[in-house]
């Protein structure tokens, strides 16, 4: 991982942080190297206006250190089941948005009301089963969220975006925070009406 790599998630942790998806402390940012089998991600308990790329942690999938001197985040593992399960998955961010985490408390999925949900979610949002945060099992639930869809809620905790780049991971973690906030104003409109189940397999060419 050089450095380029850690400053452009510095970068992404700090627009996170400006577009309320991460609050001082919560939510983090990785991004995976096949090559090498390396995982460059956000550290624990450091506030991102502070963090520089020197604070960037790079360790295995199985948590061996490579560089770094900070503590990686506490879902470290959760970053690197989810690699292990989907090989092309590059980067992930995992956010502590507003709307799409008090969903995440009711346990209510988002449907499809979008129809750039589609294209860039897969279709609907659904919620991964709650799990103690930093256990193995976080990933596990979260990885069969994940089946066939970019972003995934886990259940009283957040919201999981993946991609095959930073870029996409982050495109999709704002388009999670933006359905959940459409949702929920709607809701309170009146009946939701959904896209039907037949015009989301169309869009999706199947």
């Amino acid at each position: 991982m050089n450095h380029d790599i850690k400053q452009q998630i510095v970068h992404m942790a700090r627009k996170c942080f400006a577009e309320s998806l991460f609050a001082e402390y919560s939510g983090n940012i990785s991004v995976f190297d096949p090559g090498s089998g390396v995982m460059a991600i956000t550290p624990t308990s450091l506030p991102y206006e502070d963090t520089q790329a020197d604070d960037i942690v790079c360790i295995t999938l199985n948590g061996e250190r490579v560089s770094g001197e900070r503590q990686p985040s506490s879902e470290w593992l959760m970053h690197a089941i989810v690699y292990r399960e989907y090989p092309d998955i590059r980067a992930q961010i995992h956010t502590h948005s507003v709307y799409a985490t008090s969903f995440s408390v009711n346990k209510i999925g988002i449907p499809v009301i979008l129809t750039e949900m589609v294209p860039i979610l897969g279709g609907d949002v659904r919620v991964a089963e709650f799990a103690l945060p930093g256990t193995d099992e976080v990933g596990n639930r979260a990885a069969i969220a994940l089946k066939d869809r970019s972003a995934c809620l886990l259940a009283n905790h957040g919201v999981l975006a993946v991609g095959g780049s930073l870029e996409q991971a982050h495109m999709r973690a704002f388009c999670v925070e933006n359905a959940a906030k459409i949702y929920s104003i709607a809701l309170g409109n009146g009946a939701v009406k959904v896209i039907p189940d037949d015009k989301v397999q169309i869009m999706l060419g199947r």
